[in-house]
């Protein structure tokens, strides 16, 4: 389908097998109704982040919303009742959409399988076609994979109902589809993953007992909530689907977000099924809206700012509280740890504090949580269990103990911990490798027995910028200059083992625009999109 064009669409792209089912007519048409309908909104919106963080900038703290008290404060609304498959959400497994992951998700004994088009996914061309086949493939049990070694993966479920509920996650608002473009513009990438995966599969997933469920990445405000409503009610308009069929989980993943939970659900409240705390991204939110604010905002090492830290306890406890108040899930976060079967030892450490971690969020009232591998599903499950037995969830516990805090969010300060030089090298080495990976088309990297994505990279290139700017001093005193920066990430770059095909040059040349300049880009994922498509002219973002 290189160099396509109807009176209206332009794909540019190489063609790959199976393509043509995705791109039809009749999904080419759907897509270009979003976006006649919405792309403008969606530009506005973006306009409207760099003037919140302009304002943040400045010095004006988040608050909550004085002119959406009423909502807030009118305890009678809620939101739709569960949708057949998301009553029981007690483990959820991530990951991309790729043949193998997708059999091994949803064989896992998880509830709920993210299908990840996002922070997990590198958006190349084969990536993005071939997971919407990967997924209408599963809906007709046509989906199997054979690896070069021979080993065969099949789905062991008899019936859609028999397996994990599907929940997709879309692209951000920010991110586009290069290889899509309408006029003159390009298609918003979370139109284009969540258009083809509703046109396709949205009545065949009604008919076998599931629905169209999404996840929605990145929303910074109720406003961006309400757009996304809006797609919905279009959609569903345009394929004769009943309104609100589509459930939508929102990530709580922007601080700017967390002062609006109650608003978010609201907007959708016709559609939402819950909010999930999105951990990692939530604290790249935090260094990225306030990185030149002062020492008040800086971090120590990632992993030090754990969900016992001040600021992340008020903001997992709110979130339980918005939540269970409307009649929503409330979903902890990611345990990223991947188990490493050579060595038992580190191994029974990693999942002690796996199971701490999800004890810790069962008692403060989630009703589920995420796993990156299949082999921490029993461990999440097993605490999950002990809570809830028979019970599908913990909605009822409302948590009206918790006081909403706005300035609790906002509690930096009074994070424990410190900078490290081996918490830099970490960051760099680790930023360094995922790119790498990312641009070989894997946005979902094993590094040190964690699982490392997209959210994991941008705190880590993003509390080196911090750390640079403000001269934060480590351990021992030594202030962190541009110039040590420098000398370290050669030093690091110098260890990294290469191999014929390997990306690690264009990795660093990102990593040095991204981490070790004076301008800061907001998403390394955008020179990294830009950096693929070998293209001189910047994606559409803020």
């Amino acid at each position: 389908m290189n160099g396509y064009t109807t009176a209206d669409i332009t794909m540019s792209a190489p063609s790959i097998d199976r393509q043509s089912e995705i791109l039809t007519d009749d999904a080419l048409e759907f897509l270009l109704a979003l976006h006649q309908a919405f792309e403008s909104r969606r530009a506005e919106l973006l306009r409207a982040r760099q003037d919140t963080r302009k304002r943040i900038a400045n010095g004006a703290d988040p608050r909550f919303l004085p002119e959406t008290e009423h909502i807030r404060n009118d305890s009678s609304w809620r939101v739709a009742p569960l949708a057949p498959g998301l009553e029981d959400r007690r483990v959820e497994i991530t990951g991309p959409v790729d043949r193998k992951m997708t059999i091994n998700a949803l064989n896992s004994g998880a509830k709920v399988w993210l299908a990840d088009m996002e922070d997990s996914s590198t958006p190349n061309w084969e990536n993005v076609i071939n997971g919407q086949v990967n997924l209408r493939d599963v809906l007709s049990r046509s989906i199997d994979f054979t690896s070069p070694e021979g080993k065969e993966y099949r789905l062991t479920g008899s019936t859609l109902t028999d397996l994990p509920t599907i929940v997709v996650r879309p692209r951000g608002w920010h991110l586009v589809e290069r290889h899509m473009t309408i006029g003159d513009r390009p298609i918003s990438g979370a139109l284009f993953d969540f258009g083809l995966y509703f046109f396709h599969n949205a009545k065949n997933l009604i008919a076998q007992g599931r629905g169209p469920y999404f996840y929605l990445p990145k929303l910074e405000n109720h406003l961006e909530a309400r757009l996304w409503n809006d797609v919905f009610i279009l959609a569903q308009d345009l394929l004769g689907i009943e309104q609100g069929t589509i459930r939508a989980t929102v990530l709580i993943e922007t601080i700017t977000a967390a002062f609006e939970m109650e608003e978010i659900l609201y907007e959708l409240r016709d559609h939402a099924a819950g909010l999930n705390a999105g951990r990692w991204d939530y604290i790249f939110s935090v260094i990225k809206n306030f990185r030149s604010r002062g020492a008040r905002f800086v971090l120590p090492d990632r992993a030090q700012v754990t969900m016992t830290q001040p600021f992340m306890r008020t903001y997992t406890e709110q979130l339980v509280r918005a939540c269970h108040r409307r009649g929503a899930s409330a979903i902890g976060g990611m345990a990223a740890f991947i188990p490493n079967r050579r060595d038992e030892q580190a191994n029974a450490i990693a999942m002690e504090r796996v199971n701490a971690d999800k004890t810790r969020e069962a008692g403060d009232g989630f009703d589920g949580s995420w796993v990156a591998h299949p082999d921490l599903v029993p461990v999440a499950r097993a605490v999950f269990d002990r809570v809830l037995g028979e019970n599908p969830n913990q909605i009822a516990r409302t948590r009206e103990d918790v006081t909403p805090d706005d300035r609790g969010l906002l509690n930096i300060e009074s994070t424990d911990g410190e900078v490290t030089e081996a918490g830099i090298r970490g960051n760099i080495e680790v930023a360094l490798r995922y790119i790498e990976a990312w641009l070989r088309g894997n946005g979902a990297v094993a590094i040190h027995n964690l699982m490392e994505d997209a959210a994991t990279a941008e705190i880590a290139r993003s509390q080196v910028w911090q750390w640079i700017h403000h001269q934060t001093q480590t351990e021992t005193g030594r202030p962190l200059t541009r110039a040590w920066a420098r000398r370290i990430t050669a030093e690091e770059f110098s260890r990294l083992e290469r191999f014929d095909g390997d990306r690690f040059d264009d990795a660093l040349e990102i990593f040095e625009v991204s981490a070790l300049e004076e301008e800061y880009p907001t998403f390394l994922t955008i020179p990294a999109y830009t950096c693929y498509l070998r293209d001189p002219e910047p994606a559409l973002t803020v």
